[in-house]
């Protein structure tokens, strides 16, 4: 595992605890890929739910706070696919 999903999974754990809504992947481009369940956050490409696709500097935005998840989207530097509404409220939690 690179340093870089070792640090992505800190800083999702810091903002996401107890995520129960269902099965969401975090895919850093060129990176590796973050699953965030109910069992926590975790080095994975297991299937899910929704997959968010992002490079690092986008993904490294929206852990600092820097870059909205929404403003990502609709600028097309986050891509979803699956649960929308998932994907919101991955969105409200990382606000």
């Amino acid at each position: 595992m690179s340093d870089i999903i070792t640090k992505a999974v800190e800083a999702l754990s810091e903002k996401i605890d107890g995520f129960t809504a269902g099965v969401a992947k975090f895919v850093i481009e060129g990176e590796g890929a973050i699953v965030v369940d109910a069992d926590g956050v975790r080095a994975s490409d297991d299937a899910a739910d929704v997959t968010l696709t992002a490079d690092l500097e986008t993904f490294q935005g929206m852990m600092e706070g820097d870059v909205n998840p929404t403003a990502a989207f609709m600028q097309g530097k986050l891509s979803i696919d699956g649960d929308m509404g998932l994907a919101m409220q991955l969105g409200s939690a990382l606000s």
